[in-house]
């Protein structure tokens, strides 16, 4: 016969005068932990009690009930309550719901504590921060939710960006799949997507820690402790629009800057204003770049300055500082630390001095005619400004007694009415001279410098490939350099010499690596690869051994194709570096090559772009170059457009017009690449200008606008 369960009788509930409660002594709490009594009973107050007692009935010797209850459960609420009496902000006879527990119940009085703190679980902070979401959206403010639960605004903050993540992760993270830190990583950003994109990259990944998390959010941004942050300053980026990542629960040193196009043009506003100040002090030239490369002054001539004099205010004040600084020293020299104002003054009055000791220098003004500045910003993000320093080609010519040349060497420069010729300063900012549009006047100026490199760089890589595609080439290029050797003047040691330097791009622009020579280039080399048995001499010699005469002739061609370097350099006088007839060896033999390839430039796919050539040049280049490509018509169009707009006109005309600028041209033929040149040979035209003989060509016009590379 089947047993019936007994049902269950839940205790009783009744409302019990506080100064009826006592609390007992047989709760399991001892140790305080988490909110405060105080904070307990404001919110008593604010709320009312949401949670009855848990009470007994207290029994005399006899057993009977004495009128008294204690309180095994619910110990930090009595005490609040008690708070609040004691606060006179509640009545000792005020009622509290409680909970009564028979007296002579079958469990201990102690099961009645552990059970209420043991079986208690903690608020999810996912249901936590989804309230606080609440609460703002019905109008509260941080910093009143903190003070409505005894927590900071900085806490509210925190757990209100954690509502910010995608509910994606969101669920993720209910479902156990990612620990709270996990996800207060994510906070970084707001973009949801991006957040998606790297919990699925971090799929197979041994680490999932947070930092790995924030780096790989914050990959594409700026640190706020980058020198160009600091040297324009967060608060003129964020008024420009610009965005800034902050993370709420780790130190994150300022945060992340999340637009570096946006820091990369307010850093260069702020250089050019700078370079135009300092131009008006009379400079031929003044390079600006972030970071300058070491031995960017390195053949060049320093001038010999003189500092400013100082005026007498000016040296009482310094001997005052001085006098300071010596009174300190001696007053704190035998203290074993000093006094924060006084550290903090010695740094004010060391900062002074210095400022004294590095003034400007004064220079005399026809050095500084043919003398030029460099600007940079150093890792603190603060400007720095070299002065005084001449190029080569810039030095004044030596006058030989008798040739009818003026003593100084300047009459050239002056205009018809024996008044100096206005020159304005030429201003390189980030390897990239500035285009000022009304001093562009109609004379066609050479290209500059790294444009050029950047074009042989496509040059290069297309003829690599060409070569590459080309054994009968390729041997003849090799045979040809190997005849050099053996019946040459050069000599060679070890067994066999000949090798192939794997030339790099140093300088190239952001389209090569995409651009179809390139993947060809690297599809063929990741063939090859798969199929060489590297790693193993001997099996390698075997591989090759084995190979058909064709497979030979191509891989040798691909591996003769890495050596070819058409680039341009700029030649060095002083030695180091390719000299001037190198270059026009290296810049003949890539002509032939091409030709015996019958590489075509348009062919490779190369097309004249606003990032690649036509917003990098000037006005009357964009319109030579739609002249020679579109017709006179087509360029009579756009004369009358904005350097920028000129620049997108032309691309749009030039796009299948197969026109290709200077340097990816062929130029001469193979007749004329045999011609011995001249030590001293001057550049291609492209590089030495258009009418070096016009007398109307001035320095100016003609001088090659090198970039601080």
């Amino acid at each position: 016969m089947a047993t019936a369960k007994q049902k269950i009788t839940l205790n009783a509930s009744r409302d019990i005068p506080f100064n009826k409660l006592m609390l007992s002594q047989s709760n399991v709490r001892r140790i305080k932990r988490g909110e405060t009594i105080e904070d307990l009973a404001a919110s008593i107050g604010r709320r009312g009690l949401l949670q009855s007692l848990n009470v007994r009935p207290v029994l005399d010797g006899e057993g009977n009930e004495t009128g008294m209850f204690e309180v095994p459960a619910g110990g930090r609420r009595y005490r609040a309550l008690e708070l609040l009496v004691k606060q006179k902000r509640m009545a000792k006879t005020e009622p509290v719901p409680c909970v009564v527990t028979d007296a002579n119940s079958v469990v201990p009085i102690e099961e009645d504590s552990l059970a209420e703190n043991f079986q208690r679980e903690d608020l999810h902070p996912l249901d936590m921060f989804r309230a606080f979401q609440t609460l703002v959206d019905q109008g509260a403010s941080h910093e009143e939710i903190g003070a409505r639960f005894f927590v900071s605004a900085t806490f509210v903050q925190q757990r209100l960006r954690l509502a910010k993540v995608s509910p994606r992760l969101h669920d993720v993270y209910e479902q156990d799949g990612m620990t709270l830190e996990q996800l207060m990583a994510f906070t970084v950003t707001e973009d949801h997507a991006r957040q998606g994109q790297v919990w699925e990259a971090l799929g197979n990944s041994w680490s999932k820690e947070p930092q790995q998390i924030r780096r790989m959010l914050t990959e594409t941004t700026v640190r706020a402790g980058d020198r160009r942050a600091l040297f324009v300053g967060i608060d003129a980026y964020v008024a420009a629009d610009g965005v800034v990542l902050r993370d709420l629960f780790e130190a994150d040193n300022g945060g992340w800057l999340q637009d570096p196009a946006l820091l990369d043009r307010l850093v260069g506003d702020k250089l050019k204003a700078a370079a135009d100040d300092i131009a008006a002090e009379g400079w031929k030239w003044i390079v600006v770049d972030i970071d300058l490369p070491y031995g960017h002054t390195h053949g060049l001539r320093a001038l010999a300055g003189t500092p400013a004099d100082l005026s007498e205010d000016e040296r009482a004040e310094r001997e005052a500082l001085r006098a300071e600084y010596d009174r300190l020293e001696t007053e704190y020299g035998e203290a074993d630390e000093l006094p924060d104002a006084v550290d903090q003054r010695l740094g004010e009055i060391e900062t002074a001095l210095e400022a004294f000791e590095s003034r400007p220098m004064s220079y005399d003004p026809a050095e500084i005619a043919r003398a030029g500045a460099f600007l940079s910003i150093d890792r603190d993000g603060d400007l720095v400004i070299d002065r005084g320093y001449v190029r080569p080609e810039d030095e004044a010519p030596e006058v030989v007694e008798g040739d009818g040349a003026e003593a100084d060497g300047e009459t050239g420069s002056d205009d018809a009415d024996g008044e100096p010729a206005v020159r304005r300063t030429t201003i390189t900012i980030g390897a990239q001279p500035t285009d000022t549009e009304e001093d562009e006047g109609d004379g066609i100026k050479p290209l500059p410098e790294r444009l050029v490199i950047e074009l042989t760089a496509h040059r290069t890589l297309a003829l690599r490939n060409a070569v590459g595609e080309n054994p009968h080439v390729a041997i003849t290029a090799l045979l040809h350099r190997l005849v050099l050797d053996t019946f040459g003047q050069r000599s060679a040691t070890g067994c066999i010499e000949a090798s192939v330097r794997h030339v790099h791009l140093p300088v190239q622009d952001a389209g090569l690596k995409d651009s179809p020579a390139a993947k060809a280039v690297d599809a063929r080399h990741e063939a090859w690869k798969s199929d060489i048995p590297l790693g193993d001499d001997a099996a390698l010699w075997l591989w090759l051994d084995d190979l058909d005469d064709a497979s030979r002739q191509a891989l040798l061609a691909h591996c003769i194709s890495y050596g070819v370097n058409a680039l341009f350099e700029r030649p060095n006088p002083y030695g180091s570096g390719i000299s001037q007839h190198g270059l026009d060896q290296r810049l003949r033999e890539a002509d032939r090559l091409s030709h015996a390839t019958g590489l075509d430039m348009v062919d490779a796919g190369w097309r004249p772009t606003v990032d690649n050539y036509l917003g990098r040049v000037t006005k009357a280049r964009i319109l030579e170059a739609v002249r020679e490509g579109a017709g006179e018509q087509a360029a009579q169009l756009i004369d009358h457009l904005k350097k920028g707009d000129m620049a997108k006109e032309g691309e749009r005309l030039l796009a299948d017009s197969g026109w290709l600028p200077e340097p990816l041209r062929l130029i001469g033929d193979d007749a004329a690449a045999d011609q011995p040149v001249e030590e001293d040979a001057a550049l291609p035209e492209f590089l030495a200008g258009d009418d070096a003989d016009s007398p109307a060509a001035s320095d100016d016009e003609t001088a090659h606008a090198v970039a601080a590379e």
